[in-house]
């Protein structure tokens, strides 16, 4: 695992160093497609759908950040938008039981509360970080606390964790000369390699954590289901999120629970919310790997958001369900017509991340 972890850092390393072998042009282009905020959710959303795992984007926007390429207030709606396309894999599992009624009605609903819990999330914060920047100066102070903001790009790293991270990039920056290949095709190398390092590393770290974990997971949901969930049920899934390095892996095993009755919408739901806390734990290690202090600012954003998002919208009883009864409506119109299931999640995940991105341009 430490191996893993290692190997994930470097990949993010490779990834800030290949932006910036693109040069200043490639920046800006960035920039300029992400100027608007819609777009900037939008684009957070569809990467996110299109690469299966918000971990793997949300490293990627602390690599973005970390290299200077996006600035902090372009980069908070992306983060957002990442927080709405990992729900997709669990949607789509609740795809498996189409042909029996009752277990879909279940495992639909209880995989679309987690959609419209983030969409509700979206809609309440992204407006209140546009006018008056809370996430962003909260992440801000914090990462004045905890490390130091100013930079020399020529200065070897102070934390020994860069320093070691640092070295197969620097070994590799030699190989792969900008003078001698060009910056195009050294830039494009760089961000193909780091990449694949990340997917990697990722998913073998995700595999064995799952087998590691996964009997115990179940055998815990099963323990909390008479107790009504609550705040131990969030507390399971931070708990078991940051051990697998993944809120799919934790949703969608309670999908299949909640289809087969053994867990109901209300107990499932705070572990839901909880998976959406831990997850976060990606981009704040990702921001070891980074440069500049923005790449630590961006993963707090990420973290702040879920955590702001489950303190407004738990604690109070008649907002707590507003996602769940949508859920069960939902689910009840999927069941009438499979043409409501399609429309959403082709709508949700795709159709409207695409025009957000291409009306905005």
């Amino acid at each position: 695992m430490v191996l893993l972890l290692y190997v994930f850092l470097v990949g993010v390393a490779l990834l800030e160093a290949g932006i910036s072998a693109l040069g200043a042009g490639f920046q800006q282009g960035l920039l300029e497609q992400v100027a608007n905020p819609i777009s900037g959710l939008s684009a957070g959303i569809l990467v996110t759908v299109l690469v299966q795992s918000s971990s793997v984007s949300t490293a990627a926007i602390v690599g973005l950040v970390g290299a200077g390429t996006l600035t902090l207030p372009a980069a908070i709606p992306m983060i957002m938008g990442a927080n709405i396309g990992t729900t997709v894999t669990n949607t789509l599992a609740a795809l498996g039981n189409i042909r029996r009624t009752e277990e879909f009605r279940r495992g639909f609903a209880g995989a679309t509360m987690h959609d419209l819990f983030n969409v509700l999330a979206v809609a309440i914060l992204l407006p209140l970080e546009l006018a008056f920047g809370w996430l962003s100066r909260s992440a801000v102070w914090l990462t004045e606390i905890l490390r130091e903001t100013e930079i020399d790009a020529a200065a070897p790293p102070a934390s020994p964790i860069r320093r070691a991270v640092r070295f197969p990039v620097e070994q590799l920056e030699h190989i792969i000369d900008p003078t001698i290949l060009g910056s195009l095709v050294a830039g494009v190398l760089l961000l193909a390699i780091g990449l694949g390092l990340i997917f990697l590393a990722l998913g073998f770290i995700t595999r064995n954590m799952r087998l590691l974990v996964a009997g115990a997971v179940e055998r815990t949901m099963n323990r909390i289901v008479g107790r009504g969930g609550g705040s131990v049920g969030i507390l399971v899934g931070i708990a078991v999120t940051v051990a697998v390095q993944s809120s799919t892996i934790t949703t969608s095993i309670l999908v299949p629970l909640v289809a087969a009755g053994i867990l109901t919408l209300r107990n499932a739901y705070p572990i839901t919310l909880g998976a959406n806390v831990g997850t976060t734990i990606t981009a704040l290690l990702a921001s070891l790997a980074v440069l500049r202090p923005e790449g630590l600012s961006i993963a707090l954003v990420h973290t702040l958001f879920n955590l702001t998002a489950l303190a407004l919208l738990y604690p109070i009883p008649q907002v707590r369900v507003l996602p769940i009864r949508a859920a069960e409506w939902l689910a009840d119109q999927a069941v009438k017509r499979r043409s409501v299931m399609v429309t959403y999640v082709l709508g949700l995940f795709l159709v409207v991340p695409l025009l957000g991105i291409v009306l905005l341009d």
